[in-house]
């Protein structure tokens, strides 16, 4: 394959036995290292997962399509570690949502760059879905499946009150863009349209990520501080709590959502809790949005609605 033909094994600048000798090393170097700083549970995820790519993964590409579904399956397997390793239960929904994410987007990305390789797979011997799809409808057709599946993690992570209901609300827009491309790919093969799906899949999971982290409802939970020397996990987490508390100083709904904050709309007499059964958004003369209590409180003007009709 031209795409790998500068790899140290294959130009031959790194001989066959030292490869294996080098990931027999560091395969069991790290399971070691696993068994000595984890659990029981982590530890057999891990040298599983070495396993399951270099044994079935490997001896599958170039015999079944079905290598990629394993791939995606070893793929999943490490932010799933992360979460047993921080003390985590392997079937905590965020568990599950975290590898089901990982599982399901490796599709729309791999499909991507098997297509615009295509020619360099089948050159390698490699049983590749677009090789054996000249046209690319199933190709297509899997992208946008996958694609579909992955936009309703979102509303399961909210659903299962794993995140807040923003999550959802930005899913929306981080989907919607993926669809939008994998939509354009379907219409017209090209690798031009196959490299914008490719494109999008590496900045749309780190953001996915990153917003599952900040509307995750773990981070709200309050954070100690004992009189042992403060972590670096310690200290992540304060950023992420700090930066969820000003998230919600700027969208009103959040805190609405959330139930952490008062949100009250008017002032006075006239002043009202509201209780997220509706939008706190009120188009009357002199109203005003208040969120939070005492020092914390804020308050939002609204000015009347220009367009409205005076009653």
């Amino acid at each position: 394959m031209k795409r790998t033909g500068n790899r140290p094994l294959v130009n031959g600048s790194v001989s066959k036995q030292a490869a294996i000798g080098l990931g027999c090393l560091t395969g069991s170097t790290g399971g070691i290292l696993l068994g000595l700083g984890t659990d029981p549970i982590t530890t057999m995820l891990g040298v599983g997962n070495i396993g399951l790519y270099a044994g079935l993964y490997t001896y599958l590409k170039p015999r079944s399509e079905i290598n990629t579904w394993v791939g995606a399956v070893v793929g999943a397997i490490p932010p799933v570690m992360g979460w047993t390793a921080a003390g985590g239960s392997i079937l905590d929904p965020e568990a599950v949502l975290l590898g089901s994410t990982l599982f399901l987007w490796q599709f729309p990305h791999f499909f991507a760059l098997n297509w615009m390789y295509r020619t360099d797979y089948k050159r390698g011997g490699f049983s590749m879905v677009a090789v054996n799809d000249p046209n690319g409808d199933r190709t297509a057709s899997l992208i946008k499946r996958y694609g579909v599946y992955l936009a309703s993690l979102p509303f399961l992570s909210t659903a299962l009150e794993v995140t807040s209901p923003m999550f959802a609300v930005e899913g929306i827009l981080l989907n919607g863009y993926a669809l939008h491309v994998a939509s354009k790919f379907d219409k017209e093969r090209s690798n031009s349209n196959a490299r914008k799906v490719f494109l999008t899949s590496l900045w749309y999971l780190p953001c996915v990520m990153m917003l599952f982290l900040l509307h995750s409802r773990r981070w709200h939970e309050e954070v100690t501080n004992d009189e042992k020397d403060e972590t670096i996990l310690d200290s992540f987490q304060k950023l992420m709590s700090k930066i969820q508390a000003k998230g919600k100083e700027l969208c009103m709904h959040e805190a609405l959502v959330s139930k952490e904050v008062e949100v009250s709309i008017g002032e006075g007499e006239n002043k009202t809790s509201l209780d997220g059964s509706k939008c706190p958004i009120s188009m009357t003369k002199n109203a005003q949005i208040s969120m939070g209590t005492g020092k914390e409180e804020v308050t939002l003007p609204l000015e009347e609605d220009p367009t409205s009709d005076e009653r």
